[in-house]
This record gives structure tokens, sequence and C-alpha cells, in this order.
């Protein structure tokens, strides 16, 4: 025993105080009379609380120097004297504890002099029951003794329990992954509506089949493992020009989606039963984009720039929020206190998701300065409302990403959406399947056609061997031609039989509408870079850096030359606020507005110089502007797109919706007689930022970009964890 750890000089316990070195047991108030054996007993006892003191080393204490006595009967005879001066009892200790033929052990709570508390030992077993009973502080302190030896040992596992436990808690999830491709589809359908200007979503499922809409097929549908796909008979749903599919009721039993008569940009809302019967219209809701509550009690739609809420048959429209843009892409979140939507900025063009409560409250974007420029939309929540999948596109590629939206109790959880797919192939538009383990996408490769139609055999042929483009326009002396890339909005020149090929803009530079100058030596077009607005720019033939001739605080958009090559008109997007045609004289670089030009864009100077067309904003009248008279007359009244000067200047052909059916038109200008070229029904028509181009050739013949791209539905198997 290591006599530094002896305790104080005086120490108590229970109702008693010991003073060591006067061998003194003491009461409140008294001197207790112990004979000098039983009080050495428990001066050692006292010496080491807690401990087991052994009958040799009471031999050894009691009787030293070899003094021959009957130790044990000596020893248990002091121990008896001690307890009855104590009141303690053998059976059922409270202070002393005997271990049978070894020792014995001090177990209440022992108290020194400066206050400090000294070890007892556990309680032994043979007193559990009187404890139980009759508790005490010295029972409390046997189980105190017992807890302290046993957290010594189990501390240190408890510790490392606790961390692993912890770790395996707060982990970072692992990422989703794609863990196979398997398409579903083989029909080559194209991406767009011949409207262009928005990508709306057109698939749902209800887990068995994938409905989809393509402008070929119209609604059609097919197994959700692959196989045949059928088309859906849409005859009974009125002025359904274009179709486009938003919503699968929850049962799968109804479909949500509008019809746009022409070129119009909202049109009736209707619920289509995918089993057979008459749709039905929903009250009198005129939509661009529309989704079902989760408890099917209601429908959140968008015109225009806003937001609104009705009930499911219609009744009781109330506008929930302003947008920053045209809104559209309209998802509930599972438990339906949030709504997600895609907004495409007037402004750029650019394209991003926000997110606001059901309320209309707490508008925001989701992912801000996530991506430069902004380009996202098309996303849906999973069923279990864990990810939330979408579209971004960043460096030309769309891929699907996947944001994870809560990491479950105690989890961490990536804030960052993960990429899923890669290219080169675009994929977007992810929904996923009713039991989360699937995302059907569509999957695309953007090349256009480049055709001419034949008057005399009424048909479309590949020209300039079928080059992947749009925008086409040809040099004065029909020997050169320039035309901007359907793929990627890079432009080229060369000559027309191909050769003397030459990239004129690069990535991330999008070019669009080139104009080849009277003298041939520039190319005028309409272009930006990612974040920057549409402008006007001009670029040498021979290559160089395009550079801007006029600048605006807006988006410009259709240059065209003067026939002497000194001025450029030009007018703006046709979304853009304000929109007006203007001049501008290329020596000076000033720009004067057209007078009455309010309210029009699309301009082109006719080859003679007099006049000048232009689209009214919601292209359905065409006018023209005459230098001599300083007036506009109307030529045209229809849903029109994209007009073109005759080489001799005498007519004005465009595109034209009658009767629901896309026409070739033109118009003579000596006396406003409108004649019908050809029907573009049935001719799958290349779709790209500015809808669907038109042109004409050296010789007048009607030029268009016919879609040749790969366009699938594909179903990727995931694992999400």
């Amino acid at each position: 025993m290591d006599p530094s750890s002896r305790p104080p000089r005086i120490v108590s316990f229970d109702v008693f105080e010991v003073d060591l070195r006067a061998a003194e047991l003491r009461k409140p108030g008294s001197k207790m009379r112990l004979q000098d054996k039983p009080l050495q007993i428990l001066t050692l006892l006292l010496e080491h609380p807690g401990e087991v003191v052994t009958r040799e080393e009471l031999q050894k204490q009691l009787w030293p120097d070899g003094i021959i006595v009957d130790f044990e009967h000596s020893i248990n005879t002091a121990v008896k004297r001690l307890r009855e001066a104590l009141g303690d009892d053998a059976e059922h200790p409270r202070f002393i504890e005997t271990l049978p033929r070894h020792g014995y052990r001090f177990i209440a709570p022992v108290l020194g002099a400066d206050g400090g508390a000294h070890a007892a030992a556990p309680m032994p077993s043979s007193a559990i029951s009187v404890a139980a009973m009759s508790p005490s502080p010295t029972e409390t302190a046997v189980g105190d003794r017992r807890y302290t030896t046993r957290w010594k040992v189990l501390a240190p596992a408890a510790v490392i329990a606790v961390a692993v436990l912890t770790f395996w808690l707060m982990r970072p999830l692992p990422s989703p992954r794609v863990l196979r491709t398997v398409q579903l589809t083989n029909t080559g359908w194209p991406r767009h509506d011949p409207r262009g200007g928005w990508d709306e979503s057109g698939v749902a499922t209800d887990g068995m089949r994938v409905y989809f809409v393509g402008s070929q097929l119209g609604l059609a549908q097919t197994s959700a493992s692959g196989g045949e796909t059928v088309p859906i008979p849409t005859s009974s749903l009125v002025d359904a020009s274009f179709l486009n599919l938003f919503d699968i009721s929850a049962d799968g039993s109804e479909l949500l989606l509008a019809t746009f008569p022409g070129t119009l940009y909202e049109g009736p809302l209707w619920t289509f039963p995918v089993l057979g019967g008459s749709p039905r219209r929903i009250g009198n809701l005129e939509v661009h984009s529309a989704a079902w509550s989760p408890d099917g009690q209601r429908i959140a739609y968008s015109k225009g720039n806003e937001i609104f809420l009705a009930m499911s048959d219609g009744s009781e429209p109330r506008r929930l929020l302003m947008a920053a843009g045209r809104a559209g892409d309209l998802r509930w979140s599972p438990e339906g206190t949030i709504l997600r939507f895609t907004v495409i900025q007037p402004r750029t063009g650019h394209r991003s998701i926000w997110q606001a409560t059901s309320d209309g409250g707490n508008l925001h974007p989701l992912l801000p300065g996530w991506n430069t420029p902004p380009n996202e939309c098309c996303g849906k929540w999973t069923p279990d409302g864990r990810y939330f999948v979408f579209q971004a596109v960043r460096e030309g590629t769309a891929s699907i990403w996947a944001l994870r939206e809560d990491g479950g109790l105690f989890r961490s959880t990536r804030h960052e959406p993960v990429q899923l797919t890669t290219g080169p192939m675009n994929i977007g538009e992810p929904v996923p399947s009713r039991d989360g383990k699937k995302l059907f996408v569509l999957g695309w490769q953007p090349r256009a056609e480049l055709v001419r139609y034949d008057a005399k055999s009424q048909q479309f042929t590949p020209y300039l061997s079928g080059i992947s483009a749009m925008a086409v326009d040809f040099s004065r002396d029909r020997q050169w031609v320039v035309y901007q890339d359907f793929a990627d909005g890079t432009m080229w020149r060369s000559k027309v039989d191909g050769t003397q090929k030459l990239q004129l803009t690069f990535p991330p530079m999008q070019s669009h509408l080139p104009r080849w100058s009277p003298d041939g030596q520039q190319i005028a077009f309409f272009g930006h870079l990612p974040g920057e607005r549409w402008q006007i720019y001009v670029v040498p033939v021979a290559g160089g850096s395009p550079e801007p001739v006029y600048r605006r605080e807006t988006n410009l958009a259709d240059p065209s030359w003067s026939p002497d090559g000194k001025s450029l008109v030009f007018g703006q997007i046709f979304n853009t606020p304000g929109a007006a045609i203007y001049v501008l004289n290329m020596n000076t670089r000033n720009a004067s507005k057209l007078p009455e030009s309010d309210g029009l864009y699309s301009p082109r100077w006719s080859p003679n110089g007099r006049y000048i067309i232009a689209l009214t904003v919601d292209s359905f009248k065409l006018k023209l502007f005459d230098f001599t008279t300083q007036k506009w007359t109307e030529l045209a009244k229809m849903s029109m797109r994209y007009p073109n000067w005759s080489r001799d200047g005498d007519y004005v052909y465009f595109v034209g919706t009658l009767e629901n059916e896309d026409r070739y038109f033109r118009i003579r200008i000596s006396d406003r007689k409108l004649e019908r070229v050809l029907s573009l029904k049935g001719f799958q028509t290349a779709v790209g930022n500015f809808g669907a181009w038109c042109g004409l050739a050296p010789d007048d013949s009607p030029l268009f970009a016919r879609d040749a791209s790969i366009r699938e539905i594909y179903a990727l198997d995931w694992q999400a964890p």
C-alpha cells in the first residue's frame, strides 16, 4: 500500500468521525469507547476505503514482531466488536464487508477533513435485498463503486461506439448515378413544334406506359419497358394545331394538355382520357403550362409571366405571382407546399428554375449563380420527394442533374446538383417513374438538312449537299453562301459547291440570320455572347473578329442591307417590349427609328430600296413601308414567319398558317394578290432559337431546314441513395 495515498487526519462516514492519528472514534457531541485492536482495524480500513484489506495485512499490523497469538480468532473477535460499536451487521453490512477467508473492505462513503470524497466498494450481493427496502447513503456508495469500476471498462468502448455511430449518421450520402440506359422508342420525331420560342416538356408516365407528344406523331404512347409506339387519336380536340402535354392524373387515367391554334403561345386547357372517351375543357382557362396538385383538387397554370391557381374544374381562378419572365414547366412538390417552374428571361433568353410556396410567397431562383449563364429547365421531383431532377445545358450540351432535397435526420445533404449524364448526346426533360427507380428522358442530337422545294416534281430535295444549316444567304453574284450551323450556332461561308469553307464565328458566340453585303465583303448578323444581349455585328468574309456595329440595352435582331450597302435596317426580338424598326447609317453608326414602326419586328429591305416589310409583334400582320410616302400599309393578315423578298422585288414569300395548316405563300406587291405556293403539312421542320426558318434560293425556289435530328425516349435505371 502506498503511504502517499493515505486519507487526511480526520475522516468521517455516516454519523461517525475518526481521528486517525489520535486513534479516536466519535459521534456528534461525544467520544466513543473502543478497544485498541478494533480501532486499529477501523483505522486500517479507513486508510484504504473501498479496497480489500487482507487478513495477512491485519495480522502484520496488529501483531508485529512475531508475537504468537490465535490470529484467526483474535481478528474475528476484533471485527465483531468494531461492528457492535458501529451498529453494523455482518450479514447485511453498511460499513464493513467480509470477504470469507480473504479479508475485509470498508464500503461506506468516506469524507476527509478537506471535504474530498474517497472511493467506496460496490455493495455485496448479499445486501441487495435489504438495500432495496431501506436505501441509505451507504447503499448508494456500493452502487457507485461498482458502476465506477464498470464505467472504467465500458467508457472507451462507449466512446468508440458513439464515434462510429456519429460517423455513420453524419457521413455524406453517396452520389446518385445512372446504372443502365435503355432506348424505348425508334421514331425520329422532331424536338420542337414549329412555333419555336419555348421548350416545354411533353412526357408523362402512369408507371406502365410513357406518353409523349411529337410534331409528326402527335400524341403517342409506348411501353415503359420499350416496344411499339402507338399514336393516340386526338381528332376530338378542336383547334389542335399543336399539343403540349403537361401532366398525368394520380390514377393514370387522364392527361392534362393544351391545344394551340396557329402560332399562339396560350391555348385551351383539357383533360384527355387515355383509355378512350371525350376530352373535357377545363373552364375557360387559356394556358401556356399547367400541373395538377398532388391531391388533384387544384391546378396551377401559367399565362405569360403570370402563374395562377384554380380548382380542378377551372373555377375560382386567382393569380399567385408574377414571374421575372415567361413561366412554364410548372411542378408541385409531392407534399403540395412548393411550386417550381422554368422562367425564360425576355432580355437574354436565358432559362432558370424558380420556386415559390403554393400560396405564391417566398419567390426566388432555385440555383442562383450555379450555371453561367443560367440554362436550366424541365425539373420534376421524384415521388418520394428526396430528389429534384432537371435539365441543364453547359458548353452546348444538355444533361440531367439531380439535386438532393433532404439528407434525413443527422445526414449531411449535398446542396450542389450532381450530374447524371454526359454527352455527346443531349439528354433532357426527365420524368421519374412512379416507383422512382427509373428516369424517362429525351435524348437528341440536333441536325438540320437544308432542302429545296422543286415546283416541277413537287418534292423536297437536299440542297447544297443537305448541309446542317439554317438561315442561309447568298452573295449577289450567287457564287458564295453563308449559313448558320444548326447544331451549335456557329457561322460559316463557302462556295456554293462546298469548297473554300471558312468558319466565321466561334463558340461561345451564338449567331443568326447572316446577310451578305451588296459588295460581297462583309456579313451582317445578330449574335450574342453568354450573359449579353443580342446585338448587330458584321464580320469580314475573309474571316476575323466580329465587330458590334450598334449597341442598345435591348435585344436587337434581323439586320438587312440597303441595296447600296450604306445602311442596315434592324428590329428587335419578337417578344421584346418596345419593339420598333431602326435604320443604321454604317458610316456614322447612328440609328433612326422608322416613322410609325412601334410594335413591328423582322424588317427586310426590298432589292430596289423603296420598301421595307415587317411583321407585327404578334406575327399576325405583314406590313409594308414605302419610303416615297413614308407610310405603312397592310399586305396580309394571318399567322406568319420569316418573310423574304424575291430577287426581283416583285413578291414577298412567307410561311403562314390558315385553317390550322402551315403553308408557303407569296404576295405580289403591285396588286396585293396572295398565292399559295405549297402545303407544309407533314413536313418535319427544324426549329432553332427563333422558330422554323425558311428562305429562298438564288432562283427563288423555297428553302427549308428539315429536321434530321435523332430524338428518342430512353429509360435510365438509376441509384438514388
